[in-house]
Formats: structure tokens, C-alpha cells, sequence
């Protein structure tokens, strides 16, 4: 199985009793060992705690539960650069480089986001995929 990458609206979605399907296909997702990179983590951190208004504490807790089931892909200067890159190519917006730096980085294949153009090839290794279509 190709190794895939999560966007922080599909970790939202997670929590999201509104809307079923979207939640089980979250969920399904979350099953296959995704990688997560360090800006969705943050990008989550903050959304949670915007939308859900829990204590910071658990906020956290709730993350290092739900990350117990992802790879963490980190940051470094050369993910900053490949998002540098990517920003100039594609004039992502810039936390979406970074997330898209990180994909690559991490070889992954697929990038599940319902944010960005769906089925977008990046440097020909990396599809977008909006997974709610």
C-alpha cells in the first residue's frame, strides 16, 4: 500500500458528529498509519481548541491519542526549503507548502486534503486527493 499523508481538515472531521460520512471516511483513513506532519499537528492543536472550546490540557491529551496512530513527520530547513520551492512553483498558500514539503519529504504518494485541488499531481510523486468527492 502506498504511504499517504494527512491534511488537518481530515483530523477535524474526526470529531465532527454533524457530518457521519465524512467522519467514517476520517476514520478510515486514520486506520491506515498515515503520516502527519509537524504544521498539521499545529494547525490542529489550534482548530480544536477554536472549535471545540476544551482546556488546553484536553486539547493535548486528545492529540497524543489520535497521533498514536500516525507517522510524525518533523520539520527541518530542508522541508522549509522544498516548501520555499513548492510556494514559488505553485503559489500554495504557505502552510499549505509546508504540509505538501513535508508529504514529499516523507514519500508519500497521496496527500488527503479537502482544501486543496483534487487530484493534483506534485513533482510527479504526489497526488492530491480530496477523499469526500
Amino acid at each position: 500500500m502506498s504511504k499517504v499523508a494527512l491534511d488537518t481538515n481530515i483530523l477535524i472531521y474526526l470529531y465532527d458528529f454533524s457530518d457521519e460520512k465524512k467522519r467514517h471516511i476520517s476514520e478510515s483513513l486514520l486506520a491506515v498509519r498515515p503520516a502527519i506532519s509537524a504544521q498539521v499537528i499545529s494547525e490542529y492543536l489550534n482548530v480544536t481548541k477554536r472549535l471545540q472550546k476544551l482546556p488546553k490540557l484536553e486539547v493535548l491529551e486528545k492529540c497524543v491519542k489520535l497521533l498514536a496512530f500516525c507517522d510524525i513527520i518533523p520539520l527541518n530547513v530542508k522541508t522549509m526549503e522544498k516548501a520555499l520551492l513548492l510556494l514559488r512553483k505553485h503559489d500554495f498558500q504557505m502552510f499549505d507548502s509546508t504540509i505538501i514539503a513535508s508529504a514529499l519529504e516523507a514519500n508519500c504518494s497521496i496527500l488527503y486534503s479537502e482544501d486543496l485541488q483534487h487530484n493534483q499531481l506534485i513533482e510527479n510523486k504526489l497526488t492530491i486527493v480530496n477523499p469526500f468527492i
